[in-house]
Formats: C-alpha cells, structure tokens, sequence
C-alpha cells in the first residue's frame, strides 16, 4: 500500500517535541508509525503544505485547466505542472491521512490552495453537459481510497451538537470535497482545548492518540481482510 501524509499546519514541529508545536503533526506521525510497525514494506510520501505551501490558482492555471488537453501549449502545461503532481500522488494514494487544524472555524489557507489544486476537470472529477440532471461523476470513485482527517481545535464543542458545531467549516467542507470526486470512506480525530492548555487539553490529547490507535487496528484489520478476499 502507499501512504499519503499530508500536514498542514504552520507549527513545523509536532507537539510532543515542542509544547507549542503542532497538535496535527503529532497525530499523522502517530498514525504512520503505527501503522508501518506492523507494515513496514508500504511505502509513505510526505506532503508538507506547511513549509511547502502550494500555488494559489491564477488566471493562467483557471485557462490552462479548463481547456482541452491536447489543445493546451507548452505555458499551459507549465501553469499546470504542480497540480498535476499532486493529483498524480494522490492517485498513487491508498490511504490519506491528512493533518488540518482548525483556523478561525475552517482549514488553513495553504490546505485551501491544495484542494482548489486537486479538484481538477478531467482528472479527479468529470463533467458532462449532455447531462444537465447531473453533469458531474467522481473520477476516483472505484479505487478504494480513505481519508484519514487529523484535525485540532483551540475550543471545544465543534462536534454535532456542540455549542460550536454551527461554526464548525472544517470536517463538513473537507469530507465533501474528497467525496465530490470520489473518495468517500472518511474517518476524523480531532484534539480541542488547544487555547485552554490544561488538564482538559491533555486529556483531550490522550483520548486523540487513543483513537488514531485504534483507527489504525481497525483500517489494518480490513486490509488485511481486503487481501484475503
């Protein structure tokens, strides 16, 4: 299997090695370690939209996109060179494990640009205008694909529910963005308390850590299952 390990937060170190690091960097590492403890042969890319943020899209990228393939020029292909790197790695992708902490109730901006970079007309998504009911179709629908969402949160309450949860634009948006072009086995863990700092984010951290544990025996026992089949 191949592993996608995407972080995004603009904290470079995880948590547990700096008090003020990254919550979400604590979570992904966790879960590949333990997931490659008992697979060591799969193999992991590491997309870090942290210290690499992705190209905003352009008025360039926007016609380059949206004109036909073999009718693109050479400066068209270029626009759309990085794009296509990371559709290409997340085609190559089994398994998404996506760290994305909460920014002022949505997704960072550099986690923004990649989604706007890998939804993409005729490759991650269709459209088809002789179908006016329904012109779009989800182009990685069929190739057995989860996302894994790592996310943390500086107050509490953004489940369904919550006191939060009308403000919550992160789960929801990514969840739907990853269904529309055909990944829709999704699973999320989220840390809170994060601006409280007290024995209630601690807490909150074991209960995360617990649960990506438990995640991964779960996604390892189905492909293990998967396999056997």
């Amino acid at each position: 299997m191949q592993l996608l390990q995407i972080d995004s937060s603009a904290r470079l170190e995880p948590s547990d090695a700096n008090p003020r690091g990254s919550h979400t960097r604590r979570l992904t590492q966790r879960f590949v370690q333990r997931w490659l403890q008992s697979r060591p042969g799969d193999r992991v890319v590491c997309r870090d939209l942290g210290r690499f943020a992705p190209s905003q899209v352009t008025d360039d990228w926007v016609k380059a996109a949206f004109a036909k393939p073999d009718q693109r020029e050479p400066w068209m292909r270029g626009a759309l060179a990085e794009s296509d790197a990371l559709v290409d790695e997340l085609i190559s992708a089994d398994l998404i494990v996506a760290g994305v902490p909460m920014y002022n109730f949505g997704v960072p901006a550099q986690f923004k640009a990649y989604i706007d970079n890998i939804v993409r007309v005729g490759r991650t998504f269709g459209f088809d205008r002789s179908r006016p009911d329904n012109p779009y179709s989800a182009l990685l629908e069929g190739m057995d694909k989860r996302l894994v969402l790592l996310g943390s949160r500086g107050d509490y309450g953004y489940d369904p529910g919550g006191h939060m949860a009308a403000v919550n634009h992160l789960e929801g948006a990514v969840r739907d963005v990853f269904a529309f072009i055909g990944i829709t086995a999704f699973h999320s863990i989220a840390i809170e308390y994060d601006e409280f700092g007290d024995d209630r984010l601690q807490a909150s951290i074991a209960a995360a850590e617990r649960a990506v544990d438990d995640l991964v025996d779960e996604l390892l026992k189905l492909t293990e299952q998967r396999n056997a089949a």
